[in-house]
């Protein structure tokens, strides 16, 4: 860790000196100054200000950062889509231009005392090397910040929308959010933009942007992307969120572990890994991984498959292959489409039991839509294109009509075309309704279900250390059978940056993980009992920006 920390100071240092030369070659100077502004931070904030907002992208060196401090293992971001036909060639490239940040800052009257408040969830050194740099960068423009790190219900502490989404005020608590999308498609990255979004904590109502985001419910994809470039350029326009850099994930195999040909995407989420069939050189059949839970198992709601255990505790209805593309059944044994894209049939297996025992019915699927439907989530966005959802979650009506139960058949009718529900239901497990049917949706984290839940999938939750390590057994009663030797699960507690991840490679406590950390992926790549492979994600670094009033952090 020491070796980590003198790293990131030292590359502050280079930073902060390619900076201060990159002053002195553009011979930046302060701009005159501007009477000051008297701000009324409970009615208004300068963040609401798009050159302000333009400011702060201009002031940060992500072509620096990414050739030094992510080695050239990331690159930088002018949107949230990658490079590609999804990209549009038209957005305007916020480049490294610190005299034009001072500009505009100036123009607006930057008040010289607000701190900017930037939270993150990382705990890894790589995120603190990241915003001390962003810190050192936006100190040479005048504008301070401080960060910190969220614990807890990061979902309430991030993404709860305000009850007026014009004026505001803002229910969180913060300027800017480093954080992540990790799209499973690529309208995720951009719904949480409209007004309706359960998860818009951050920008006000843009009718234009509502109108665009529409454009992109059709199924022809070359008309999707048209729609697509539509909001990118919008979102560029008006810079909403600052994008700053595209990942990939490593995923890490121990030579004591045989996958059996088990093809590798994007950990993020759930695909198909036919984990039963795995083989691992253990007497006890123990296999250890990351990403366990840390002070409660997560509720597989904003991030349906970002923790290994959600994965191998909770079955979809629908199978994904490592493209993410939806195949086969998994809790229905088969299902329809009907020609126009908008009625799903699922026809449920008969054979499927609960960890408790309990049977899986068709009850249970209704139940799940619905209660993910009054989530802050991307499941909630496209859950609410059924038929009369919209009334059930503003409370008009006793549950969703769009659903209807047969027997072991569910149908599911959308009011709209709705090109991402194939993918919605592969992605967002089913939950048992027996045991969450009095469960708030909107705080279900505080339920003590998550203190060990239950799920169909092939493992059920084991012993439970908090913040240290989590177990996952094989579940005897699972539907299907595989020819592996697996019978446990050992997690040690970490998000996707893992600390912990080499500490625990080197002594052994290894065999399959996954991360997005440069640093890990070097160092691991150097043992000769690993094979470090490179998986293609759509995943995307930025800063959500806070555009609602709220009071600042102001000395």
């Amino acid at each position: 860790m020491r070796k980590l920390v003198m790293k990131g100071l030292a590359l502050c240092l280079v930073l902060s000196m390619a900076t201060t030369m990159a002053f002195a070659a553009g011979g930046a100077e302060a701009a005159p100054a501007s009477p000051a502004k008297s701000w009324d931070f409970a009615k208004e904030t300068p963040l609401a200000d798009v050159r302000i907002r333009q400011a702060l992208a201009y002031a940060i060196d992500m072509k620096t950062i990414t050739e030094t401090l992510f080695e050239g293992l990331a690159s930088p971001a002018r949107s949230m889509t990658n490079v590609g036909a999804w990209q549009s060639p038209k957005l305007t490239e916020y480049a490294y231009n610190p005299q034009k940040a001072k500009e505009l800052l100036a123009a607006v009257q930057w008040p010289a005392d607000y701190v900017l408040d930037v939270v993150t969830y990382y705990a890894d050194q790589q995120t603190a090397d990241f915003l001390t740099t962003v810190q050192d960068y936006l100190s040479k423009v005048g504008v301070q910040m401080k960060w910190r790190l969220l614990e807890g219900d990061l979902a309430a502490q991030l993404w709860v929308a305000p009850a007026d989404m014009v004026n505001g005020p803002s229910v969180v608590k913060w300027d800017l959010a480093y954080a992540a999308v990790a799209a499973s498609a690529e309208s995720e990255f951009y719904v949480r933009y409209g007004s309706t979004a359960p998860n818009n904590s951050h920008t006000p109502k843009d009718e234009v942007m509502d109108k665009l985001l529409e454009g992109l419910n059709v199924v022809d994809v070359n008309t999707q992307i048209k729609a697509m470039h539509a909001v990118q350029e919008r979102l560029n326009e008006k810079l909403y969120s600052i994008p700053l850099y595209h990942q990939i994930a490593f995923i890490y195999v121990g030579n004591l572990l045989d996958i059996k040909g088990t093809v590798h995407g994007n950990d993020q989420f759930s695909y198909e890994k036919n984990i039963l069939n795995w083989e691992i050189k253990r007497a006890d059949g123990t296999m250890y991984t990351n990403t366990g839970p840390k002070e409660f198992w997560e509720a597989p709601i904003t991030n349906p498959g970002l923790y290994a255990y959600q994965e191998y505790l909770f079955d979809k209805l629908i199978n994904a292959d490592a493209s993410l593309t939806p195949t086969t059944g998994m809790l229905a044994k088969s299902y329809t489409v009907s020609p126009d894209g908008l009625k799903f049939v699922f026809d449920l297996k008969t054979d499927v039991k609960w960890h408790d025992g309990k049977p899986f019915t068709a009850e249970d699927v209704k139940f799940t839509i619905e209660f993910m439907a009054r989530t802050n989530s991307f499941a909630a966005v496209n859950y609410k294109s059924i038929v009369g959802a919209e009334d059930y979650v503003a409370k008009k009506a006793d549950g969703i009509s769009g659903i209807v139960i047969d027997g072991n058949k569910v149908t599911v009718t959308f009011a709209k075309v709705n090109p991402n529900a194939s993918l919605v239901f592969s992605q967002w497990p089913m939950l048992p309704r027996h045991l969450l049917k009095d469960s708030d949706p909107m705080t279900t984290q505080t339920d003590q279900f998550w203190q060990k839940p239950i799920g169909t999938g092939p493992f059920k939750a084991g012993e439970f250390v908090r913040n240290n390590y989590a177990v996952l057994e094989r579940f005897d009663g699972y539907y299907r059978k595989g020819t592996g030797n697996i019978q446990k699960i050992f997690m040690s507690a970490s998000g996707d940056n893992d600390p912990n991840l080499m500490v625990n490679a080197e002594a052994g406590k290894i065999d399959y993980a996954w991360s997005k950390s440069t640093a890990d992926a070097k160092a691991i790549g150097k043992l000769p009992n690993f094979t470090v492979t490179k998986a293609p994600i759509r995943y995307t670094r930025f800063f959500h920006i806070n555009q609602f009033p709220h009071m600042p952090n102001v000395k």
